[in-house]
């Protein structure tokens, strides 16, 4: 008699899908055959979990079969009829193989589908990485930047088949033309095959007869080639930008690869960035910050002039609306942030001394008169 779905996978009926899922993994990796050889009840429980969890993962299926039992999704698990109906392992794989990733089936059983190359295809070739170091100007504006690359290019003695031109390929003797080598082996659990590319002619079912004298039989050549890039506003460092077919010629006619630009940020003499926020450091002098005034600033976008208020303490912070660097993808900037300190004479003439003496007993320069919130205000500036 059949045992109850969820007692085979050891779940409760309210279990979710998740947990469904997760429960038929384990039991089917507990109980594969390539991991239990000769064992006829590790294959009968693989093949009992795969039956349960082809009912339980199927919404109309669950409903039928909690209403009405096996009777209501079939005569019964894996038989004519029944629930899945698998008539060996190649059917469960091919059925779940999705949850297991192609780590698992594909690779490991030979679940996954490899892509055969076309004959004369030939070789990919390879992607290149390009570093671009950008100033935050260069970032802050979007720029085209020209840069060399040294990468294969096709041949233009043989249009990147490897062969003179006027002759012939012929084909590879030991893969037929194919490309690949199929080894078939059988177990109890089935056949199993294994694809390789074909070692004789790397895989492109074509052997060269006469090689091209400027390439050798490659189909590409090193060169050097200028290649421009349009960088947008906002980019961070690590984002990338991928240059189709500026990579390497693949060989004998293969695609080319990508060149692949990734961003640096350089260091900023004046500017810090906060994601899409930049800071600047400004230092005045004390009479503009006791009396306010305009100071000149500098920002991504030039010199500009801030006004600022009498009493400016050391530590304050304004902020220039839409001055910091556009967002990526999206509309707006971000702003820049001034950080202002002010500066104290390290020296001082006899009549500075003088000046200052006056107006240290004034109560506007005797601190005890300060409210003691600005201390804190001071601090949380600086913290």
């Amino acid at each position: 008699m059949a045992r109850d779905y969820y007692e085979v996978l050891g779940v409760a009926k309210d279990a979710s899908e998740s947990e469904i899922k997760s429960a038929y993994r384990k039991m089917a990796m507990a109980n594969h055959p390539d991991r239990n050889p000769d064992d006829a009840e590790a294959e009968a429980r693989f093949k009992e979990a795969a039956d349960a969890y082809g009912v339980l993962s199927d919404v109309n299926k669950k409903a039928r079969y909690d209403q009405y039992g096996h009777a209501g999704v079939g005569n019964g698990p894996g038989g004519p009829g029944g629930a899945q109906g698998f008539n060996d392992m190649n059917d469960i794989f091919s059925a779940f193989g999705d949850i297991f990733g192609s780590s698992v089936f594909g690779d490991m059983f030979g679940g996954g589908q490899q892509q055969r190359r076309r004959r004369g295809q030939g070789e990919a070739g390879s992607d290149l990485r390009v570093r671009m170091p950008l100033t935050l100007e260069e970032i802050a504006k979007g720029v085209d930047k020209t840069f060399k690359i040294n990468h294969y290019v096709s041949c233009n003695s043989c249009d990147g088949k490897g062969a003179e031109k006027g002759t012939k390929m012929d084909a590879c003797s030991a893969c037929e033309g194919t490309g690949e080598i199929r080894n078939v082996s059988r177990s109890v659990f089935g056949q199993f095959i294994n694809v390789a590319p074909c070692a004789n002619c790397s895989g492109t079912g074509e052997i060269l007869v006469s090689p091209c004298k400027a390439c050798h039989g490659e189909g590409r050549k090193q060169e050097e080639s200028i290649v421009t890039v349009t960088i947008p506003a906002g980019v961070h460092t690590g984002n990338y930008l991928t240059v189709t077919g500026s990579g390497n010629a693949g060989r004998r006619g293969g695609r080319a690869g990508d060149a692949i630009v990734v961003v640096e940020e350089q260091e900023h003499e004046y500017f810090e960035r906060h994601d899409d926020d930049v800071y600047t450091d400004v230092v005045v002098d004390f009479p503009t910050a006791a009396m306010g005034g305009e100071v000149e600033i500098n920002t991504l976008e030039g010199a500009s002039v801030l006004k600022i208020d009498a009493g400016t303490q050391p530590g304050t912070n304004l902020r220039m609306k839409d001055k910091g660097i556009p967002h990526l993808n999206a509309r707006g900037k971000g702003d820049q942030i001034v950080r202002f300190n002010v500066y104290i004479p390290e020296s001082l003439s006899s009549d500075e001394k003088k000046i200052l003496k006056g107006l240290s007993g004034s109560k506007n320069f005797d601190p005890k008169n300060v409210n003691t919130g600005f201390f804190s205000k001071v601090k949380e500036a600086f913290s």
